[in-house]
Parts: C-alpha cells; sequence; structure tokens
C-alpha cells in the first residue's frame, strides 16, 4: 500500500482549514484516512508559521522514515517544521558521523535560530505598525492644527466684522443725535 502525508480539506466556504493526514495515495482528498498527524490553518498571518500549523512531531517523522510521500505542501510544511532536518540527523547518527546527543544539539541550535528569526519578524512588523500609527497620528494632528487655524481665522474675522458694524452704529448714533438736535435748535 502506497502512503501519502497529504491536507485534508475542512472549514466553511472561504475560509479553508486543512488537517494533515496519512492516507493511502489512491484515497479521494477527503475521503479516508490511515492517521491524523496534525492541523493547519492557512487563515492566519504567514509570518506566525508556528501558529498555524498544530504538528504531532514524532508521528510525522515516523511517516516520514517509513516512507510515506507528502503533496508538496505537506512537504513544505514538514521541512518548516524541522522533519526532514531530525530525519537527516538520525540518518548521520546511524551513519556514526555523530552521536544522538550532539543530533539534538544541533536540531536545538536550529529551532532557536528559527525561533530567534520569527521574533525579528513579528517586532519588526509591530515596529512598522507603530510607526504607521505615528505617521498617522501626526498627519490628523497636522490636519487638526490647520482646521483649528481656520476656524480661529474666521471668528477673528466675524469677531472684526461685528467690532466694525459695532463702531459703525456707535458713530451713526452720535452724528444722529447731532441731526436730531440740529433741526430743533433752529
Amino acid at each position: 500500500m502506497a502512503t501519502k502525508i497529504r491536507l485534508q480539506r475542512g472549514g466553511r466556504k472561504s475560509y479553508a482549514f486543512y488537517r494533515i493526514v496519512i492516507a493511502d495515495a489512491r484515497a479521494p482528498r477527503d475521503g479516508r484516512f490511515t492517521e491524523k498527524i496534525g492541523t493547519y490553518n492557512p487563515n492566519t498571518n504567514p509570518a506566525t508559521v508556528d501558529l498555524t500549523v498544530d504538528l504531532n512531531f514524532e508521528r510525522a517523522l515516523y511517516w516520514v522514515e517509513t516512507g510515506a510521500q507528502p503533496t508538496d505542501t505537506v512537504r513544505n510544511i514538514l521541512s518548516r517544521e524541522g522533519v526532514y532536518l531530525m530525519k537527516h540527523l538520525k540518518g548521520g547518527v546511524k551513519k556514526g558521523a555523530f552521536d544522538e546527543a550532539t543530533a539534538q544539539k544541533k536540531f536545538d541550535a536550529w529551532k532557536a535560530d528559527k525561533q530567534n528569526g520569527l521574533n525579528k519578524i513579528a517586532e519588526a512588523e509591530a515596529k512598522a505598525k507603530k510607526d504607521a500609527a505615528a505617521k498617522e497620528l501626526a498627519q490628523e494632528k497636522k490636519l487638526n492644527e490647520e482646521i483649528a487655524k481656520k476656524v480661529a481665522e474666521k471668528k477673528a474675522a466675524e469677531a472684526a466684522a461685528k467690532a466694525e458694524a459695532e463702531a459703525a452704529a456707535a458713530a451713526e448714533a452720535p452724528a444722529e443725535e447731532a441731526a436730531a438736535e440740529a433741526p430743533a435748535a433752529e
């Protein structure tokens, strides 16, 4: 029996969710399977791959070592998770190139380096988001200052027009009183 490691689709329309399964090569995509070894959610941010894949590492390694052929997508997932690296390191142990402890140290170093890279990406993304928010806030403050300046100018113009009108009314009032008194004096 030829076995495949493949994705089995689940989830609703336009929101796919996959199970990573071991199945007979002749079985349909969403059909019968031998074992479920993990899940994959492609709907989250690809920079946080560790959060999108839930994998039983030991079972995946077992099936890869026994000759199960993964599909292209599953091969990429297993490679990112380090299954193929561990298979390679175990091959080196079998050949006597190094011992099991050295292989585990190499794998742990790779895993730590990978985690550091993911953390740097997450930090850079958070910094970019923070910088974009700060830039947007600065633009909004500048726009608000311009609006406030225009409003202040408009109010000042209205106040000047009102004062001018009052001054003109005050100037006309004594002239009218003088004009009213002048005919009465005649």
